[in-house]
């Protein structure tokens, strides 16, 4: 980088941490002003925090590495995760769900679902334990994408390299350790207050360089043939040759022709995968998400800012995908140069003129900053609110509170960051987190919403069957234990999921249920759908048929949200493509799907069913 643009990227990185420093005597009042603002932010910061820390390096880095190398059919293989589908249900459901919780966390939603017993306990601590491990994974995730990236303009010398026995720790260690420091700084200070109101400023400057990388595309014009690279699977890369026309299609395909050699053969099964990928993120949305993200909607102030907020987030998000289409096409546009498709994105900003390049990659730093900080402060209330506070010093001050906020913190930066040390590529930290930990999850948190019976045993024993299948499937892969057959991701997915389904159901049966009061409770206080007819009647009947016309329009409204929200990205895509064509038809659907919408779910978002009455049991 150029001297201008070092100054450029040192002043931004200053302004934030005096914004967060700025936010530090609001958020230090205690846990609730630290980890939620006091439930008192505004729904449109909510989303564009939440748009911001949903655009990371990492995260941007790969998926710009699946549509380069595979074309606009990449664009299906990132359901799994980075198409975030998930804000769909928020939007429609399950963020007004988690807001009528008034918890801080998932762990303490527990205690709402199977009560303050032993019951509730072992399903918050388990909880707690998971998603501390999950956010600890998610740091390394983001630590190998921004340091990937740093490194290669920060100019970090080689001597820097340590190697402590067969470990080695390299530059781009180095460069994510500084990345981090400096987020830490405004992250600890501030809390949520921070990270909400700086990932808004970080938001702005993101918008910009999107604004900038898609125009300059737009100039650019592809060949009707060209080659791209691809990773093989000892470690090496290929040039694939491709043609414009299949490159930009979107067109349905049940099976890619991707050389066997290559590590993306994984995607040949396309439809299988395709189908695969869109079934997990509707039982994952079904089920809710945890750490930062949900973190937004316990923030909320009712019902009807959850929606707002979720609306105004997946609109900024939209923008993301003419961001990876213009970055995709341009690196095309470089030539054979580029070999390692996760290096796309260095690649384009080292071509860009003086002051521009040091404008972008802080504009990249500060989408990579706000998807740390929103991950450490969700990361470090499990240890804080449902850990220490509960078990252990249940009489903690406002100022011990405080104190394990910040050091909570720091510890999982450290351990994330450790963690980058043994796993250095961006798409298998994503996948595991993905298809691995998430499926964990993914049963327990759907079925804790849809089936009353369901007790916090069977609840918490289903999570640490599906934790624990996903960690030693990943270390017995390392390891050699089990052969590279069962490698591609959608076998780990089956065993974590298989094994948290039959925890579930083992746990429950074979223990007592919850005291009809607590379920009775829960079902009052959320109003879900599902397996709850005993509990609706036992309220007034104005009350179950509110509940009731509710419910109904929220499932019609979410099978109309989910192709809204995948009409919407793909168009934005196709702008930059040039592929007016697919604009055209999928503009019509999102117009379509929106018209929809806004008569089932838009304009009832102000209507709240109050539960008035005590239940009858």
């Amino acid at each position: 980088m150029h001297a201008l643009d070092y100054v450029i990227v040192i002043v931004y990185l200053i302004a934030m941490v005096v914004v967060g420093l700025w936010m530090q005597r609001k958020a230090k009042k205690g846990i609730e002003s630290y980890f939620l603002g006091d439930r008192n932010l505004p729904w449109w910061a909510l989303g564009a925090s939440g748009m911001s820390s949903n655009l990371d390096i990492s995260g941007t880095m790969i998926i710009v590495a699946l549509v380069y190398a595979i074309g606009a059919k990449g664009f299906y293989i990132e359901i799994r995760g980075g198409v975030t589908l998930i804000m769909a249900f928020l939007m429609i459901y399950m963020g007004k769900w988690n807001r009528r919780s008034k918890v801080m966390t998932v762990a303490e939603w527990m205690t709402l679902r199977f009560g303050k017993g032993p019951q509730g306990d072992m399903a918050r601590l388990i909880q707690a334990i998971t998603s501390i491990i999950f956010t600890i994974a998610m740091i390394t995730y983001f630590a190998i994408g921004g340091g990937k990236f740093l490194d290669s303009f920060l100019g970090i010398p080689k001597s820097w390299t340590l190697q402590i026995g067969s470990i080695v720790i390299g530059t781009e260690f180095w460069a994510a350790f500084i990345l981090i420091a400096i987020a830490m700084i405004y992250t600890v200070a501030s809390g949520l207050y921070g990270v909400i109101w700086t990932d808004v400023f970080q938001g702005i400057l993101i918008f910009m360089a999107i604004a900038y990388v898609v125009i300059r595309a737009l100039g650019l014009q592809l060949p009707e043939a060209f080659a791209v690279g691809m990773p093989l699977k000892d470690g090496g890369f290929m040039q694939v040759q491709t043609s414009f026309r299949e490159w930009v299609s979107l067109a349905p395909q049940w099976r890619l022709n991707i050389p066997a050699e290559s590590d993306y053969s994984m995607y040949n099964v396309f439809g299988v995968l395709v189908m695969f990928y869109l079934f997990k993120v509707i039982l994952e949305g079904s089920g809710g998400t945890g750490n930062y993200m949900i973190q937004r909607y316990y923030a909320a102030r009712n019902d009807r800012e959850a929606g707002l907020l979720s609306l105004f987030w997946t609109g900024l998000l939209s923008f993301r995908w003419p961001f990876i289409a213009a970055l995709a096409v341009w690196g095309i546009s470089l030539g054979s140069g580029i070999t390692d498709p996760e290096m796309v994105l260095p690649a384009v900003v080292t071509v860009l003129p003086v002051g521009i390049k040091g404008f972008l990659i802080a504009g990249l730093m500060a989408a990579a900053m706000s998807t740390f900080d929103s991950t450490v402060n969700a990361g470090a209330a499990y240890w804080v609110k449902d850990i220490y506070q509960q078990y252990i010093n249940p009489h903690a001050t406002d100022k011990q509170l405080m104190k394990h906020s910040y050091g909570a913190s720091i510890l999982i930066v450290v351990l994330g960051l450790a963690l980058t040390v043994f796993i250095k590529n961006i798409n298998e930290i994503w996948s595991w987190i993905t298809m691995g930990l998430g499926a964990g999850l993914l049963i327990p948190q759907l079925v804790r919403w849809y089936w009353h019976r369901l007790n916090g045993y069977g609840y918490a024993i289903g999570v640490g069957a599906g934790m624990l299948t996903a960690i030693l499937w990943k270390v017995f892969m390392k390891t050699g234990l089990l052969p590279d057959s069962l490698a591609p991701e959608y076998y780990a997915f089956i065993a974590a999921s298989l094994m948290s389904l039959l925890g579930i159901i083992i746990g429950t049966l074979a223990t007592r249920p919850i005291d009809e009061k607590i379920t009775a409770n829960f079902y009052n206080v959320t109003r879900p759908f599902g397996a709850w007819k005993k509990y609706r009647e036992m309220l007034p009947e104005h009350v179950r048929l509110g509940i009731k016309k509710e419910n109904k329009r929220d499932i019609i409204s979410v099978i109309l949200a989910v192709p809204w929200q995948l009409s919407l990205f793909m168009f934005m895509m196709n702008l930059v493509f040039k592929a007016w064509g697919q604009a055209l038809v999928l503009g019509l659907v999102f117009l379509g799907l929106s018209v929809g919408l806004y008569f089932t779910w838009f304009r009832h978002l102000s209507t709240e069913v109050i539960v008035d009455s005590e239940p009858k049991a």
